[in-house]
């Protein structure tokens, strides 16, 4: 069993917080353990409870067309959320919720390696930056701790409001060019501000 295979283990048998009551099955990701693009959704709907699976209700339809309109395959990408059970009643995960999956969340991103990390929503993007709005970054390149964070709207938003759905895939074309120079940039062994980071990777 692989470490990845480990904690996938761990996750279905959580019990951290109270989220563990009423779920269906924790999804705790699924994709390549090589992958070079890792995409960060909020936290699993009725359809990902019940499957086990990541974005497989008509939000995960939507990101597999934004991901096949990139040049990528799902197979190739990995995929998890912030939070691995479903809130109940698809509310906003907790702080205290979010706080409890961090650790998970954390060795998935030490153990896949990923060139880009892809935030989808405001909590995947608060997960690396808090202070940070997806109304004024999304599209753009942020670096933290060494890692390449594009962040984008939820693709659920597009579902809620069609006026999203173009911002959504013009945000998604900028992703081959941004995994491109991030397979580039030299590694980083060190922890650096983001700011003056991304200036100097991108």
């Amino acid at each position: 069993m692989s470490e990845l295979q480990e904690l996938y283990r761990r996750v279905s048998v959580c019990s951290d917080c109270d989220l563990c009551q009423k779920r269906t099955h924790a999804v705790p990701g699924e994709g390549p353990e090589n992958a070079e693009v890792m995409f960060i959704g909020e936290a699993p709907g009725f359809y990902e409870d019940q499957q086990a699976r990541p974005f497989v209700g008509p939000a995960g339809r939507f990101l597999d067309e934004l991901i096949a309109s990139t040049g990528l395959r799902r197979e190739q990408v990995y995929i998890t959320n912030v939070v691995k059970c479903r809130p109940p009643e698809n509310r906003d995960p907790l702080p205290s919720e979010i706080e409890s999956c961090r650790n998970y969340l954390q060795r998935q991103i030490e153990l896949i390696k990923p060139k880009v990390i892809v935030t989808l929503g405001r909590y995947s993007l608060a997960w690396f930056f808090p202070k940070d709005s997806i109304g004024k970054v999304h599209g753009q390149i942020r670096v933290k701790d060494g890692l390449c964070v594009l962040p984008m709207y939820h693709p659920a938003a597009a579902l809620h409001a069609a006026s999203m759905r173009q911002v959504i895939q013009e945000d998604f074309q900028k992703l081959p060019d941004v995994l491109a120079k991030a397979s580039q940039a030299p590694a980083q062994t060190e922890p650096r501000e983001p700011v003056a980071e991304q200036m100097r990777l991108f």
